[in-house]
């Protein structure tokens, strides 16, 4: 998480009163050598990482596996402006089948004055 100009003040504020200022260098060293053993340890274990796994993973896409990119709000927000183009219509199958269709395929019409079915063989 990148630190804004305002927080970057106060932590050196906080720094000249707790540290003082004839230490404050000294340890502004420390963190800087700090901070390049941590890249270099990173990158040591980022390349070492690639020999061992072999050449068909240098390939990975590994953003798609960021999850940051799994946002439900993102994911709603897309769906939502979605256009609908690779959508299935759902009238389109039954209605290209409706008359051609033999009648003991077809669901049956539902009256509500008639009996729920009841199926002996299933119970």
């Amino acid at each position: 998480m990148p630190v804004n100009m305002w927080e970057f003040v106060i932590l050196v504020v906080v720094g000249l009163i707790v540290l003082g200022p004839e230490r404050l260098p000294e340890y502004a060293q420390k963190l800087g050598r700090l901070v390049r053993q941590a890249r270099t340890m990173a990158e040591n274990a980022r390349s070492q990482l690639g020999d061992e796994l072999g050449p068909e993973f240098k390939d990975v896409d590994w953003e798609q596996f960021d999850p940051r990119r799994y946002d439900p709000r993102r994911i709603v927000r897309e769906a939502l402006l979605d256009d609908g183009d690779d959508e299935v219509d759902a009238e389109s199958p039954a209605d290209e089948a409706g008359p051609t269709m033999p009648a003991q395929r077809r669901a049956p019409e539902y009256d509500p004055s008639a009996p729920t079915p009841y199926d002996v063989d299933a119970t």
